[in-house]
């Protein structure tokens, strides 16, 4: 299987100032998917605009035609199943059965505090996540649930006609430890890593290549002991976060030697980011295009 090259699009642009602009060209360029984090705010965004992910993605879908559209990463820290079980009916509608749902256990960022409540331990963002996922796979799947767990309940909650893709949008679950792995491997269609968030700021690449193989390998014997067909699991690296940063978007050689790393690892789609001016994810435009329409073909 080729290489499959994705980008992702913070939604930080008005549409009509450079948002659109940039998904038409992702389609253009030729990307499998285009993600956008699903936040309320972000990091160094966070005071500056930040529109949400759910209403982008689908004036996204409404302005392309080919190109698949996801979040990276949804999680249970703003949201409840059943409400945005509804939301992504109606964007995988929308879009044509486009969609992809990007979930993890959420952080400690911003939105672990929005709503106004403390901010949940990692046990707890685990607990959480254990029965999100199950839930939100029952509601995308059948027309109607009652359910009434710890965390989450719904009550003949109505998903009619479900899914445009049978029998549900994919799941990529954003996973790093066995717990987070677990879900992948049974409710997944893809695993998504950023590698070792402790290797950031002082890992060298080849520790974060080392703790990366780590994760497959325990996937692996997941997979294994749940009886999933590994090769049935698609792998996805969201770039940006190992201790490369955005190295590997100086020049096309830098990044096919990059992707051509991870993809003996068993990595079938790299995520890189949409360059941002004067941020964390700042790279030349013409590079980043030629990587867009070259690096494919040379990774196959």
């Amino acid at each position: 299987m080729s290489l499959r090259l994705s980008t992702v699009i913070l939604p930080y642009r008005r549409w009509h100032e450079g948002g659109r602009s940039a998904w038409t060209r992702a389609e253009q360029l030729g990307f499998h998917t285009a993600y956008t984090y699903d936040h309320l705010s972000w990091r160094t965004f966070r005071d500056g605009p930040w529109f949400g992910a759910v209403p982008t993605l689908t004036a996204a879908a409404s302005v392309t035609d080919r190109l698949r559209l996801g979040t990276l990463v949804t999680s249970p820290n703003f949201r409840h199943p059943v409400t945005l079980a509804k939301e992504l009916i109606s964007l995988d509608d929308i879009s044509g059965g486009r969609v992809t749902l990007g979930i993890g256990a959420g952080g400690s960022g911003f939105d672990a505090t929005a709503l106004g409540q403390e901010p949940w331990t990692p046990r707890e963002r685990a607990d959480r996540f254990a029965e999100f996922v199950p839930m939100l796979d029952r509601l995308l799947s059948e027309d109607a649930v009652s359910y009434e767990g710890d965390f989450y309940s719904a009550h003949e909650a109505r998903n009619i006609p479900g899914c445009v893709q049978r029998p549900r949008l994919p799941f990529a679950v954003a996973a790093t430890g066995p717990r987070g792995m677990r879900l992948a491997a049974r409710f997944g269609q893809a695993w998504v890593t950023t590698g070792d968030p402790k290797l950031y700021d002082n890992g060298t690449p080849e520790q974060s290549i080392q703790a990366i193989r780590g994760q497959a390998e325990t996937l692996d014997d997941i997979c294994a002991e749940v009886g999933r067909d590994m090769t049935d699991l698609d792998r996805v690296l969201l770039t940006g976060f190992t201790p490369d940063r955005v190295a590997p978007l100086q020049s096309l050689n830098a990044f096919v030697d990059f992707a051509g790393r991870h993809v003996e690892l068993g990595f079938t789609e790299i995520v890189i980011h949409w360059p941002i001016p004067d941020s964390p994810f700042a790279a030349d435009e013409k590079v980043f295009e030629q990587i867009a329409m070259e690096a494919p073909a040379q990774l196959r």
